[in-house]
């Protein structure tokens, strides 16, 4: 039993380093993600506010045209939505140059490129009655992002342009429009989704940190202890990176490795940027419920463990499971992932395509990158050859 608190501390710690320098430099970068990151760039960037039906205030940003080609706002373009994945924020896809990341190239090629802060980031901490203090700001997972805010920001695209959109999803990003298709939701809005580095089933996942901390119960400690907002930051965190990571054999950009896998393409400069951009806020339920299908191997909802207290939520003594095999079968899907990812582990995503194997064969597109880790396909330098290509060119098939 010894070793269970070093495995508490030891997760911590790599969150802690993991979180880089961001904290120490406050909001102004976070809130400035259209003028930091896309108008120094070249491009227009124009900043929205969305209000989903349970009322957090989402910021979404807009690019919605390239340096080259029709720069009129009336001339009809596909839109795409981009959604980030857990403890990022839409600077995720800007992080590279222009030629290399996404949201440029995407906008570059023609397309109206929406991108999506989820709630509790920075640039996303609004509520129609609540504040960040409110323990009841905190009060949802992943299911809430399925259930409200991705449906109020298609709704918001299609209002906006008369279209509907192409989506993009990276980690979290994937399980929540997986778990709303799952619903039927979306279904009038969406156009088809690109999953990068499909997180469904997560019982297979690899690096040890986090399964240390889901055995450990570790998120659980967390919320017993009243901390709502993860990661829990603040003076610890600053405690921690100023006498933990400069210790002599401890480097905290192995940490990252072994919780992302060894990411092949991310270049030094963009993986500064990163560090300057996160971790961005998410609820603390929010892990404990990761943690919890990482434990029973199976894609439910939220467990309140006591049977009762599932029982007034569902109306059964155990949480519902969603069924991947559900989702539509003429939804056009995309799903890239890599060989050296410990998050998106390939057997889980295996898994997740036995689910689909009844799809329509002509709108599911499997794409293996043997090399390739978690963070590659947001911040890798030849993302844009060996992935984005191929993406956009099964945008423009459908």
């Amino acid at each position: 039993m010894a070793k269970y608190p070093s495995a508490s501390i030891l997760l911590l710690v790599a969150l802690v380093c993991v979180s880089g320098v961001a904290q120490t430099i406050g909001l102004d970068i976070h809130n400035n993600i259209c003028k930091s990151l896309v108008k120094t760039r070249g491009y227009i960037c124009q900043e929205h506010q969305v209000t989903t039906e349970d009322g957090y205030i989402l910021r979404l940003l807009r690019i919605p045209y390239g340096r080259f080609g029709s720069k009129s706002t009336t001339d009809p373009k596909p839109p795409v939505l981009l959604q980030h994945g857990l403890l990022t924020d839409a600077a995720s896809w800007l992080l590279n140059p222009p030629n290399q990341a996404l949201a440029f190239i995407l906008a570059d090629k023609g397309f109206d490129v929406w991108l999506a802060n989820a709630r509790g980031t920075d640039s996303s901490r609004g509520h129609k009655s609540l504040g960040t203090n409110d323990p009841a700001y905190w009060d949802w997972t992943w299911e809430q992002l399925a259930a409200y805010d991705l449906p109020a920001l298609f709704n918001y695209v299609n209002n906006q342009t008369g279209q509907k959109s192409h989506y993009v999803g990276h980690s979290l990003g994937t399980l929540t429009v997986l778990a709303a298709l799952s619903q039927q939701k979306l279904r009038n809005s969406i156009r088809s989704a690109a999953l990068l580095s499909p997180i469904a089933h997560l019982g297979q996942i690899s690096t040890p940190l986090i399964r240390v901390a889901t055995q450990t119960f570790l998120p659980e400690q967390f919320y017993i202890f009243g901390l709502r907002e993860f990661p829990p930051l603040g003076r610890l965190e600053q405690t921690l990176q100023t006498i933990v990571c400069i210790h002599p054999g401890v480097d905290c950009s192995y940490i990252l490795t072994a919780i992302t896998g060894p990411n092949c393409c991310v270049s030094p400069s963009s993986l500064d940027l990163y560090y300057e951009h996160t971790p961005q806020s998410t609820a603390t339920k929010n892990i404990v419920h990761l943690s919890q299908m990482i434990r029973s191997g199976t894609i439910r909802m939220f467990d309140y463990t006591l049977p009762l207290t599932n029982m007034q939520h569902y109306n059964r003594l155990t949480p519902p499971v969603h069924n991947m095999a559900n989702i539509p079968k003429d939804i056009p899907l995309f799903l890239s992932y890599g060989g050296r990812d410990a998050l998106s582990d390939v057997n889980d995503v295996k898994a997740l395509l036995y689910d689909l194997k009844d799809h329509d064969k002509d709108k599911l597109v499997e794409q293996y990158v043997e090399e390739y880790a978690h963070l590659d396909f947001i911040m890798g330098w030849n993302a844009n050859r060996k992935v984005y290509d191929p993406l956009i060119t099964f945008f423009g098939q459908h």
